[in-house]
């Protein structure tokens, strides 16, 4: 197939597809689909190996979210039945890290309900942050708050977090359907404060929400725009009590498109398959190790994953190798200090000279779960063979907040 040639050697030279060639990715057959993991496979081995790096969530402080947005099950008016609390001591979220690192992980992601942290949220985060680091040498941290103000990345960088989590989620154009209650614009904004203060950036989308074939394809060109060293992608997790509650639109063949397109946009990138993996890609979960290199360990911020151990045993199966903390992930010109570039490589440096340059508009709150027909349609029941499979969306009932060992 001439398309998956021209992108796979594209990717090879981190060089930018077009938007054509994206949307054509997304639109491929059923037939083909085997054919497009094995290209955007070769490169993710080019980059990253067969090494698979493990993250864990530590939900410090659940629900009571003053923000609208449809996705999430600690919004404002949820009706979900998730676990609610306030904010974990530094013990207790390092406590509740300690299974994610002992279960392989080698980044422990810090993640807080809410608009953004105030400056006794950044003292806590900060003591517990150090807490973590005190007993695990090599350890990543990444932070997850919420939109930050000014300086506010500068603190959590002198606290000794490694990068910050902050999602666009969908297109500018869409943004808008999804939340009202803060814009793209702070978004874009808040990963932009973390690129300044040396901090590595993480930040991906979350499919499945009703959005176009364009739209997925505009979030992920702005993202490569605005640089981020770790990518996540999240399939939607359609809570009930939830606004988008009815959104099953993804199938495991529709996600393993949108994992494929994201590498050929991304080639040099962490992309990490973040939640909803096991309620949409299902048993083809290691087909998207072909695509992604990192994924989360165990349950998620507000429902329950697969198990660790099954994770353990799905990665070596598939003749993948956990990523050690003696390993650096990203290739050598994307790192250097709190994950700076050497001359602007990005998530694929722009062939031909220009770097990466910074996205138009700016970002803010923090989401860490969780059509092929044309350009501007979404794919006609795309997820539906089998019905919408709620069965496979369990609210998270042990780990952090509870008295139950976590799953990791």
């Amino acid at each position: 197939m001439d398309l998956l040639n021209t992108l796979v050697d594209k990717g090879l030279r981190r060089e930018t597809p077009t938007r054509g060639e994206a949307l054509a990715v997304l639109g491929t057959s059923d037939d083909d689909l085997l054919d497009v993991v094995a290209a955007a496979g070769r490169v993710r081995r080019h980059w990253f190996g067969r090494r698979v790096k493990l993250n864990y969530l530590v939900n410090l402080k659940s629900g009571l979210c003053p923000e609208d947005c449809s996705y999430c099950s600690q919004r404002l008016g949820s009706k979900a039945g998730i676990l609610k609390y306030t904010w974990l001591k530094p013990e207790q979220a390092s406590d509740a890290a300690a299974a994610g690192l002992a279960g392989g992980a080698k980044r422990v992601c810090l993640v807080a309900s809410g608009r953004g942290p105030t400056d006794r949220d950044l003292d806590r985060v900060s003591d517990t942050i150090k807490a973590i680091k005190a007993g695990n040498e090599g350890v990543e941290v990444c932070a997850c708050l919420g939109l930050l103000s000014e300086g506010q990345a500068e603190r959590l960088r002198e606290a000794g977090a490694d990068a910050y989590n902050h999602n666009l989620n969908t297109s500018e154009a869409a943004y808008g359907d999804i939340t009202t209650t803060h814009t793209y614009a702070d978004r874009v904004d808040t990963v932009q404060k973390a690129h300044a203060a040396g901090l590595s950036a993480c930040s991906g989308l979350i499919a499945g929400m009703g959005e176009s074939d364009a739209d997925l394809v505009d979030v992920v060109f702005a993202l490569r725009e605005l640089d981020p060293d770790s990518v996540p992608v999240n399939f939607l997790i359609p809570f009930e009590g939830t606004p988008l509650a009815k959104e099953w639109n993804l199938s495991p063949q529709r996600c393993l498109r949108i994992l494929a397109m994201v590498r050929f946009v991304c080639p040099d990138a962490e992309v990490r398959i973040a939640g909803g993996r096991e309620v949409h890609l299902r048993t083809l979960q290691p087909l998207a190790l072909h695509l992604a290199n990192s994924i989360f360990l165990g349950d998620y911020l507000t429902s329950e994953g697969q198990a660790g151990r099954a994770d353990l045993e799905m990665i070596a199966d598939a003749g993948f190798e956990v990523e050690g903390t003696d390993r650096v992930t990203l290739p050598e010109h994307r790192t250097g200090a709190g994950g700076a570039h050497d001359g602007g490589g990005g998530c694929g440096a722009h062939e031909g000279g220009g770097g990466c340059g910074s996205a138009s508009s700016g970002a803010g709150t923090c989401v860490g779960t969780e059509a092929a027909a044309g350009p501007e349609t979404v794919s006609e029941g795309a997820g539906r063979a089998d019905g919408p499979r709620t069965d496979l969306v369990s609210v998270r009932r042990r780990g952090a907040g509870t008295d139950l060992a976590p799953n990791a």
